[in-house]
């Protein structure tokens, strides 16, 4: 035991010893990985002249790719959040034959490589595909679309939902719900003031996470996608259009502008994210 001004603390045995070591193998491993080649990107675009970044990023062709990227991903992510939270409640409050396969399926999109999955969803909702066949007639075009876009990132976005929900839901207490209803709560009061408060943090990192991977996906759209400018072009792929141009400024800068957008946006999901458990602890 050691005494300070703060009181006493339990000197606590670690397997891993020196905190000093861990610290600098982390701080070492980060750098190479992800700091190095993020300040690369940075040096990289700064280089330039301000002129052609504000050419290249402002252009209509790169204004309509980032469009569809955060616009899809967005509708992805909130779909997957509404529907990601009903796979993770039957998988957690049900049991039935089969919920093993149900579960391991959940994972497919992260097991299979994307351009598997893309090639995939690309023959299903083609017009002569499976489904694509049925929704033809109805005016509804899938694939080579904006809609085949946000199919595919939803897609990928799935696991993450579920993955982040089910530790939520197996720490409810289904008591609360029982308690809820013998005071007269129907189902939505419950879902509303017992289950929705609970899991909200949870909920908003998957959806952080499900956007963060629908962003920079690129295997999966590619595809489905039909990479039309002006209409179904993704941001990676017109990053590496400009790669294979020699344009390597421009594909800084849009790459760069991407960061930026992505960690705006993860700021803002991770801030509502704080605000929402802070006040739910206040609550209880």
């Amino acid at each position: 035991m050691r005494a300070t001004a703060g009181g006493l603390f339990r000197r606590r045995r670690s397997v891993i010893p020196g905190f000093g070591l861990t610290l600098g193998y982390t701080l070492l491993y980060l750098s190479l990985i992800v700091l190095i080649p993020l300040s690369a990107l940075f040096i990289k675009t700064a280089a330039a002249p301000w002129d052609h970044i504000w050419a290249t990023v402002s252009s209509p062709r790169v204004l309509a790719s980032f469009r569809l990227s955060l616009g899809a991903s967005l509708v992805a992510a909130a779909i997957n959040g509404v529907f990601g939270f009903g796979v993770a409640w039957m998988l957690v409050r049900y049991a039935f034959p089969g919920k093993r396969i149900v579960d391991a399926i959940v994972d497919l999109p992260f097991a299979i490589p994307t351009a598997v999955s893309g090639i995939a969803l690309t023959a299903i909702y083609a017009p002569s595909g499976w489904i694509g066949q049925w929704l033809e007639p109805w005016g509804i075009k899938a694939a080579f679309s904006p809609l085949g876009v946000t199919i595919a990132l939803t897609f990928i976005g799935l696991p993450f939902v579920v993955r982040t929900l089910q530790p939520a839901l197996e720490d409810l207490d289904p008591e609360l719900e029982e308690a809820a209803a013998s005071l007269g709560a129907d189902r939505w009061q419950t879902f509303r003031y017992v289950i929705a408060p609970a899991i909200l943090p949870a909920m908003l990192t998957g959806f952080a996470l499900a956007f963060a991977r629908a962003l920079g996906e690129y295997g999966s759209v590619v595809f489905i996608a039909g990479n039309m400018p002006m209409k179904t072009e993704i941001v990676p792929l017109l990053i590496l259009v400009k790669l294979e141009q020699y344009d390597y400024t421009g594909a800084t800068a849009i790459a760069v502008m991407m960061l930026i957008l992505s960690f705006l946006l993860l700021l803002t999901i991770n801030g509502i994210q704080w605000w929402s458990g802070r006040h739910h602890r206040a609550e209880s």
